[in-house]
């Protein structure tokens, strides 16, 4: 097996040759890193490269193997996280200058649950500054170009993330997602991202942009390796009082368990008009049909207030953000990037009374929305309206994934199709709260019988 071959297998297959001593962890971060360093300059995916901290990780991992000792099935795989989660000694910039300098103390949970786990950490990935935006555009650190066609945009914010992945340096990577942020960027990149449900795993140590509204979750190139990632970073944690004493279920052991009987709601009408491209609502087609003939039932619903609630949250996130980042909007203004900072200071227009009003709203929404749903297991979307916009253009495009945060509900989306310039589209399945098991069912379902087939950039 070549190199590249190596490189573009799925986590879990390039698991099981770590694990059976085929290939080591040392020879397999070395070629992550290679083609990291071989890439970088024109992906930019990567803020910072963590070559000497992979390469010693790498070697514990391939002495416990030799000692009879297996972490997880993460034991000796590379991967990378979003340059907003902590690493002790290390900076976390969260694309921003302003927080360059600071150094961790510690490591965010996120990061010590995968390392627990044996994963080896090569690098944290680009980002919006703040990851305040829904493209990767950055005024300091600059852009992340799709890797299906380099003119084109890799979505936000997990930018750095989506790409690296899709581009195959790395076999999976950690995003945020306070409005869309994971499912974006895995979306126009073509490859499978998972937003888990509020408080399924911890923010803590993460840079924050919205209190309410931030979840962190996995993003590879299948969606049994999003299940074997979520089954390391879920559950509770006592630094994180968002996160829920819930019990968490075998993910990865739920994947290939079907969806016969299962009820899906196909949204037929959003409220906000024109669903999406051709390809787009090609896509979703498709995905709706392997979902029914792996027997599932399928009903199309109308939820018109997905666009008003899509609508509300975008405002209570810039409240929130707002009230994060006071501090360097009074201190230190002249260091944060211009859109970010007129952003920010946009939340300053709302009237005192607003985000109580908004946090009202936001409950009367969610309970027509779940009144809607009570009879179905799983509720189907677009993953974007559209494919990957040219770079510089900052499009917005939450209307399909900001919902789900507002109402805390899991989601996942699924490449199906490519679509104008070569660029990936996805479909969303999303459940209700704590059933993260019947999204990476319904995902593998797609993903096995759907249209993708594996496609990756460059290779397809």
């Amino acid at each position: 097996m070549s190199d590249t071959d190596i490189l573009t297998l799925p986590l879990h297959a390039v698991a099981e040759l770590v694990e059976g001593r085929e290939i080591s962890s040392r020879e397999l971060t070395a070629l992550s890193l290679a083609e990291i360093e071989r890439t970088n300059p024109t992906s930019n995916a990567f803020h910072l490269v963590l070559a000497e901290r992979a390469e010693d990780a790498a070697m514990r991992a391939d002495g416990e193997l030799a000692a009879g000792r297996r972490r997880g099935p993460l034991h000796g795989v590379p991967i990378a996280v979003k340059d907003l989660m902590d690493i002790a000694g290390i900076a976390t910039a969260a694309g921003s200058k302003v927080l360059a300098g600071r150094i961790a103390a510690e490591d965010s949970e996120a990061v010590r649950r995968l390392e627990a786990e044996g994963a080896v950490i090569v690098g944290k990935t680009s980002m919006p500054e703040f990851a305040f935006s829904p493209a990767s555009n950055n005024p300091h650190y600059g852009p992340v170009p799709n890797p299906w066609n380099a003119v084109h945009d890799s979505g936000g914010s997990s930018s750095g993330s989506g790409s690296a992945v899709a581009s195959c340096v790395v076999y999976g990577a950690t995003g945020s997602d306070t409005g869309g942020s994971i499912r974006m960027p895995s979306t126009l990149c073509g490859i499978v991202g998972l937003k888990p449900t509020f408080g399924r795993v911890s923010a803590a140590g993460a840079v924050s942009l919205s209190w309410s509204l931030d979840h962190i979750g996995p993003m590879t190139r299948a969606v049994r390796d999003a299940a074997i990632m979520l089954d390391a970073l879920a559950g509770h944690d006592a630094r994180d009082p968002r996160t829920r004493l819930v019990p968490v279920d075998d993910y990865a052991g739920s994947v290939e368990r079907g969806v016969d009987g299962v009820k899906v709601a196909v949204v037929s009408d959003d409220g906000g008009g024109e669903p999406g491209t051709p390809a787009v609502m090609e896509g979703v087609r498709l995905g709706v049909e392997a979902l029914q003939r792996a027997g599932a039932s399928i009903a199309r619903v109308a939820i018109p207030e997905f666009i008003d609630l899509s609508m509300l949250y975008s405002s209570l996130l810039v409240i929130e953000a707002a009230t994060y980042y006071e501090p360097f909007l009074r201190e230190r203004p002249d260091g944060l990037g211009e859109a970010v900072r007129d952003r920010l200071l946009a939340a300053y227009a709302y009237s005192p009374t607003f985000f109580v009003a908004g946090s009202q709203a936001r409950a009367k929404l969610r309970r027509a929305i779940e009144e809607r749903l009570a009879g179905f297991d799983l509720v189907v979307v677009p993953g974007m309206p559209h494919e990957a916009p040219p770079l510089g253009i900052v499009q917005n495009n939450t209307r399909y994934t900001g919902p789900f945060n507002a109402l805390g509900w899991p989601a996942i989306v699924v490449p199906t199709v490519l679509g104008d310039n070569g660029l990936p589209v996805a479909i969303q399945i999303a459940a209700h709260p704590w059933r993260e098991d019947l999204v990476v069912r319904a995902g593998r379902v797609v993903e096995r019988d759907g249209p993708w087939q594996g496609k990756l950039p460059g290779r397809s």
